[in-house]
């Protein structure tokens, strides 16, 4: 015989409060109406909710609606977003890069700070935590509740460290420690492909979806791996390095420390830049990300359909290898190069990929737009703040 199990009074207002409190950070401030409709509540649940929500500060009234008739229901109520800050950083081999905000996930301040990697690791970090500083005091924040990390390297899912393999810059992890000593504020530390993945499953290409694979294309190739709504790292945080994924057309194999006989040999931007001169397609710059994705761009405003098709056959491999292994219906490219090609490159690799392959593979173009990694983060840290924040006891 079967048992019909009926949430208890106390957990379900639990519920009913984290459904409003979302509703507020996501769509700004309602009226009483407004939530009762989309919640499907009683006026009186409602009225109780919003007293309960008030009561512990999370609640307030903000203002009015344009409503004619005036009365409780014309009251606009938001969420109180500085209850609690949160911040995000983006660590790159050049720049690392300051996200701050509220717990609305609204005003946003962002801050780049450029760094020089020949300079002594110290020297970086102090510059970094500083910049960071600055950052919250420009933004008035006294406390942060949250930081979320990105950075380029495996995560260990059982210690949160950052691995140096690959030959990853000492700063990197350096830097992590030091923000973790240095803030009274929960760090959360993840690679910066995998944060990507999140926005654009938030936000982005994918916000339709919950399975697919975003490939990375950009000074390092990664992908982030989301199956069934949720991001998935694996047993030591390797799952998505497809730069170590052995392919044809490159000089030999990879090895533990090197992918120079991997898909990063085909697809990182250094290959792009040096494929695109083969075409006779000129690149510049000290930075092959940034020369990579402005050769992009110009190949595809000019046509260059020899170079796009042949880049367009180099990814493809990379996405048949993770299509047949699984299978997410659906391939979002990202980094310089994945947002430099566009809807162009996607469809080209589109087609490729489905005479590579019998499973069908949307192939699509990364959309969150400034740096997805920071986006991620934003999204990240907010997600876990905001599940502490608007706890019930």
């Amino acid at each position: 015989m079967n048992t019909v199990r009926t949430a208890s009074p106390r957990t379900a207002r639990a519920l009913n409060d984290r459904f409003a409190l979302d509703l507020l950070a996501d769509h700004g401030p309602l009226t009483a109406n407004q939530l009762k409709q989309a919640m499907g509540l009683s006026r009186p649940t409602v009225a109780d909710l919003l007293q309960r929500l008030a009561d512990r500060g999370l609640v307030a009234v903000v203002g009015e609606s344009g409503a004619v008739r005036r009365g409780p229901n014309a009251r606009l109520y938001g969420l109180v977003a500085s209850r609690a800050h949160i911040a995000a950083v983006d660590v790159r081999t050049h720049s690392v890069a300051f996200a701050v905000t509220d717990l609305a996930g609204r005003d946003v301040t962002e801050v780049t700070l450029p760094v020089d990697p020949t300079r002594p690791a110290a020297h970086l970090v102090e510059s970094a935590v500083a910049a960071l500083d600055e950052t919250l005091r420009g933004a008035g924040v006294r406390t942060l509740h949250t930081l979320a990390v990105g950075a380029p390297g495996l995560v260990d899912p059982a210690t949160g460290e950052l691995s140096r393999a690959g030959g990853l810059p000492d700063w990197h992890g350096l830097l992590v420690a030091a923000l973790r000593e240095h803030l009274p504020a929960r760090v959360l530390l993840d690679n910066e492909v995998n944060l990507a993945g999140v926005a654009e499953l938030r936000t982005g290409a994918a916000r339709d979806r919950d399975t697919f694979v975003l490939v990375w294309l950009g000074h390092g190739v990664g992908a982030a791996v989301i199956l069934d709504g949720r991001l998935r790292r694996g047993s030591s945080g390797g799952t998505g390095e497809i730069g170590f994924l052995p392919v044809p057309g490159t000089a030999g194999l990879p090895t533990a420390t090197a992918c120079d006989g991997g898909f990063h040999s085909l697809a990182a931007s250094s290959a792009v830049c040096a494929l695109a001169r083969e075409h006779g397609l000129a690149t510049s710059g000290e930075d092959d990300a940034a020369a990579a994705e402005e050769v992009l761009r110009a190949a595809v405003t000019g046509g260059a359909t020899g170079f796009l098709d042949e880049l367009a056959g180099r990814i493809a491999v990379g996405a048949a290898a993770v299509a047949s292994v699984l299978d997410p219906g659906c391939v979002v490219l990202g980094g310089e190069v994945g947002r430099a090609g566009g809807k162009e490159l996607a469809s080209r690799v589109g087609s490729r990929l489905a005479e590579l392959s019998p499973l069908r593979t949307e192939v699509l173009a990364g959309t969150v737009e400034g740096s997805p990694v920071l986006r991620g983060a934003v999204v990240t840290a907010l997600d876990a703040a905001r599940d502490d924040v608007f706890a019930t006891d």
